[in-house]
């Protein structure tokens, strides 16, 4: 019996044993435009789940302390790693949060499981700064997706999606209504956010040694 290349025996580690594209053969100069995100949130969940990195399985996090939903599915980009160069692109980051690449993804059809991987196109990110640490949240559509299709960078969605999303990140992590907001900058395009993921693939292989 034949199997098919890869063929893999156990399951592959989310983070580690997934490639970061689809087909990294045609890899422009900047960074993969199609990228693999592992989703670990739906826009219905109503706990924050969180990858467990000893493991690869999705762990319980936290509930969601507010009434906000995440606008997007959300996940990470396979072999990124936010360290010193990733830190090097956020003015005003202390350094990187020593994390997998978060990114959000745009699908017109809801998808309501998590632990999934999808291909997803890159359009844009948002900057953001947790607690020192630079903290980039990817913007990209699903690959084939026929409502979004069209969509090249993050200034052709609605205004209103991006403001969501950019609340979402900035109030999640809030357990009272009287804490301050986490600060995140206008979303920038996909010029920076494949400069980002470049980044994150060489934080990747210099952290990791691969």
């Amino acid at each position: 019996m034949s199997f098919p290349t890869p063929f893999y025996r156990w399951r592959p580690h989310p983070w580690h044993g997934l490639n970061v594209g689809p087909d990294l053969n045609k890899l422009g100069p900047e960074a993969p435009v199609v990228v693999h995100a592992y989703i670990e949130i739906t826009p219905f969940d109503r706990i924050k789940y969180e990858l467990s990195k000893k493991t690869g399985y999705l762990i319980v996090d936290r509930p969601n302390r507010t009434s906000s939903f995440c606008p997007t599915l959300y996940g990470f980009i396979p072999r990124t790693y936010c360290g010193d160069k990733v830190q090097a692109l956020m003015e005003g980051a202390e350094r990187g949060d020593a994390d997998p690449l978060d990114i959000c993804v745009i699908s017109e059809r809801p998808i309501t499981k998590s632990e999934i991987i999808l291909k997803a196109r890159v359009i844009g990110g948002l900057p953001m700064i947790d607690d020192g640490e630079a903290d980039h949240k990817i913007i990209a559509v699903l690959e084939n997706d026929y409502m979004w299709e069209g969509i090249n960078d993050v200034s052709e969605l609605p205004e209103v999606l991006v403001d969501r999303l950019r609340h979402y990140f900035s109030t999640y992590k809030m357990t009272s209504p009287d804490e301050e907001k986490v600060p995140i900058d206008k979303a920038y395009g996909r010029e920076m956010a494949s400069k980002v993921i470049k980044a994150a693939m060489a934080d990747y292989e210099e952290h990791f040694g691969e």
